[in-house]
């Protein structure tokens, strides 16, 4: 049903306007299980880490790799305004845990972020790349392998409707 829909999306006369008025390939929007599994790695990868612009870094990534980029780009906005602050603090918190340091007083205001920047910028990181990397590796092997999985069911499924 969603390949249906993102293939009904992708056929859209205004979606083919844009691919052709900025020179963009048609492969960036393939529905194969690999450009998807990849979309989810970079999209996810990009989503966790803290900086502004996260989508003009996905389409920058098309440069180096091919992947599906509207699953890319909506995965970027899994950290938006409300979940930014619950994600950015337990990365905080695991970087801290990581790198053993000690965790101050944190408190949720954009004053307490600028004043305490400074400290709380490598622990903040550090936890951004573990824990982007742990999640966007992770649903990439789970991509494939449900995809995998599903492909084999159907067949099976439409092997023995057809007996």
């Amino acid at each position: 049903m969603i390949k249906k829909k993102i293939k009904k999306l992708s056929n859209h006369h205004k979606v083919q306007d844009f691919l052709i008025k900025y020179n963009i390939s048609q492969v960036y929007l393939s529905k194969s299980r690999e450009m998807v599994s990849k979309a989810v790695l970079i999209g996810l990868f990009i989503a966790f880490i803290p900086m502004p612009m996260q989508m003009l870094v996905v389409v920058l990534a098309m440069k180096f790799y091919k992947f599906n980029l509207p699953v890319a780009i909506l995965l970027c906005w899994i950290t938006n305004p409300f979940t930014m602050p619950f994600i950015y603090y337990v990365e905080y918190i695991i970087g801290s845990f990581l790198l053993n340091i000690e965790i101050g007083n944190i408190q949720m205001s954009l004053e307490w972020f600028n004043e305490n920047y400074k400290d709380i910028f490598i622990p903040l990181y550090f936890g951004a790349f573990v824990v982007s990397s742990f999640v966007s590796v992770s649903l990439y092997f789970l991509v494939n392998f449900l995809w995998i999985h599903l492909v084999k069911k159907n067949k099976k499924l439409h092997y023995t409707k057809r007996k």
